[in-house]
């Protein structure tokens, strides 16, 4: 069994996504980040960095004690390889899959989550922020619909695969970072294909109830400052997500 350290944000439906279409059987862990469980003692004992997603795998391939991994590319990375499944198996394949999945971690995650930020959720509007985040997120679109145009098909090549699992998440949320995908045809192709298909629907179902679209001032400095939440605080709200479905 995976306990599945989770709130409903982008890096954490990768993983509910890859958990679902691989048929592994899990139970979800809520972490409230509004609140500030990622500050507490017991989640920095699963992850230093205080940033879900975590699993921690009971069963990993070689026995032993049970695993704990975080890192939303890593927890990809271990899946597939405990499954044999949504990774190639030649040596070109695999690295071609790495790039891409590298790609989102480092480049497609990173500028659409600070286009979000400055855009969404700054409390003062920077206008210098918002044009090079803006500039920066749509020159990855246009990357990403570069890359799918070529393929013809997925991220790394063919075949579906955790880099189209990672990239997922993101896209969703397109609308509401000011994008449309009519200017993106390859993405809107894949990204129109990709929502069809019934266990990434499941996965994206994984805590989405308690997405809410507004912030008080404590959830905000628990999202977006660094000091540490003292007390529990008021429950039942996770970190907001704009998705287009």
């Amino acid at each position: 069994m995976i306990d599945l350290h989770f709130a409903p944000t982008p890096n954490g439906w990768k993983i509910s996504i890859m958990l679902e279409e691989c048929g592994l059987p899990y139970t979800v862990v809520p972490v409230n980040i509004t609140r500030g469980d990622q500050f507490t003692t017991e989640f920095r004992s699963l992850n230093p960095n205080g940033r879900i997603p975590v699993i921690v795998d009971s069963d990993p391939p070689e026995g032993g004690d049970p695993l704990t991994i975080f890192e939303s590319g890593a927890i990809l990375l271990y899946l597939a390889e405990k499954t044999g499944r949504f990774f190639p198996r030649d040596l070109r394949g695999r690295y071609r899959l790495q790039q891409w999945l590298m790609w989102q971690m480092s480049a497609l995650g990173p500028m659409l989550g600070q286009n979000g930020h400055f855009s969404l959720y700054a409390p003062t509007k920077i206008p210098y922020a918002i044009e090079r985040y803006n500039s920066e997120a749509r020159r990855l679109y246009s990357v990403l619909d570069n890359r799918l145009g070529e393929t013809g098909a997925y991220v790394a090549g063919d075949d579906y695969s955790i880099a189209d699992i990672a990239c997922f998440p993101w896209v969703m949320t397109h609308k509401a970072q000011g994008f449309t995908l009519d200017d993106f045809v390859h993405v809107k192709r894949w990204f129109t294909e990709l929502r069809a298909r019934p266990r990434l629907q499941k996965g994206l179902e994984v805590g989405r109830r308690a997405v809410r679209k507004t912030l008080d001032e404590r959830a905000r400095e628990n999202l977006f400052g660094t000091r540490p939440a003292t007390d529990p605080g008021p429950t039942g709200a996770l970190e907001p997500q704009h998705l287009d479905n």
